[in-house]
């Protein structure tokens, strides 16, 4: 497969009056065309920053420090804010978090479709405004004319959600990148919008990156899992290598998070005890390490190495380290 974005050795911090926050720390992953790659962690560990280095779109305070972000054969860590622009909402969309936020409350839906299309396009108003009304179209928003005349206010969460999936949709992108596109929908309006990415993806032939904390949104989704924490990659690997053989005790605490409706006896839900580590002053070893049941000595003195577990499979715990000693117990959905 052709490579569309290779994200190598990343660093990005954030300076602050306090500090430097280290929020994303040695970063690499690479994404094919046509391929949907979720990357899941909770707050904090450094997804969301990841995808805004790559879209360029840090705060005044952020800088990426090191590394390469090749797209398309581009590093968009050296090319102009100019060019940026032109591949920002053209050639990578993005689906931000909060859709009522992320869209204007003072235009009207159809001004901020039809903006992206008359930026990067050469088309007139008129064949802005189709192209805009047939996008919202193929989002699944009814009567799409009325819509567009309408403001962010008078759409309900789900149709925000598909107008800003729409928007970025719009000019074609290679790549979507999908910030937490379900939070704070109902599960059905949830199962609508990730029916529909997938639909978009299989129709339109572009790749996704989907951030998420649920491992369960990406099962369906993506090929593809990253796990973070911490600012780093704790485990990589194909979404039957993480649900069926996960090798980190961060994934074994995520996938114990949430329910198993294949078990017959009721489970209590384990959660993770307690909190991220500060990227004010990010540990010298494992970033799990202060958390982990498991943890041993070296864990705390020094970080990991990304372990190969199998092609494409890799988890930078010392648990897979040919010496370390053997766990018994929880290894994956795949024992039960």
């Amino acid at each position: 497969m052709e490579k569309l974005l290779q994200v190598n050795n990343l660093y990005t911090s954030f300076y602050t009056h306090v500090g430097e926050v280290q929020a994303v720390r040695g970063v690499s992953f690479d994404l094919d065309k046509g391929e949907a790659l979720g990357i899941v962690g909770e707050s904090g560990s450094g997804k969301s920053i990841t995808m805004m280095s790559v879209m360029r779109l840090l705060a005044e305070t952020g800088k990426i420090k090191e590394g390469s972000i090749i797209f398309d054969g581009k590093d968009l860590t050296k090319i102009s804010d100019k060019e940026m622009e032109k591949i920002r909402g053209n050639d990578i969309g993005m689906i931000f978090q909060d859709p009522m936020t992320s869209l204007n409350p003072v235009f009207t839906i159809g001004e901020q479709l039809t903006e992206p299309i008359l930026k990067h396009m050469k088309v007139s108003k008129k064949e802005a405004h189709d192209k805009a009304v047939e996008m919202l179209k193929l989002v699944g928003i009814p009567s799409p004319e009325k819509r567009m005349k309408q403001y962010p206010h008078e759409f309900s969460g789900g149709m925000r959600q598909r107008a800003m999936i729409a928007m970025s949709l719009v000019c074609a992108p290679k790549l979507l990148i999908a910030d937490e596109p379900t939070t704070a929908l109902d599960v059905t309006i949830q199962a609508q919008i990730l029916e529909l990415m997938k639909d978009l993806k299989e129709k339109l032939g572009m790749s996704i990156i989907l951030i998420t904390h649920d491992l369960g949104v990406v099962a369906d989704l993506c090929s593809k899992i990253n796990v973070m924490y911490g600012g780093i990659l704790v485990e990589t690997g194909t979404v039957r290598d993480i649900f069926y053989n996960p090798k980190h005790p961060y994934t074994w605490g995520l996938l114990r998070s949430i329910p198993n409706p294949k078990l017959d006896v009721k489970e209590r839900l384990k959660p993770i005890n307690g909190t991220p580590p500060d990227l004010l002053k990010p540990p010298v070893g494992c970033p799990f390490a202060a958390r982990c049941e498991y943890a041993m000595k070296i864990c705390l003195q020094k970080r990991p190495e990304s372990f190969e577990i199998s092609e494409g499979h890799h988890a930078a715990c010392w648990l897979n380290h040919p010496n370390a000693p053997k766990i018994e117990g929880y290894t994956g959905r795949g024992n039960e």
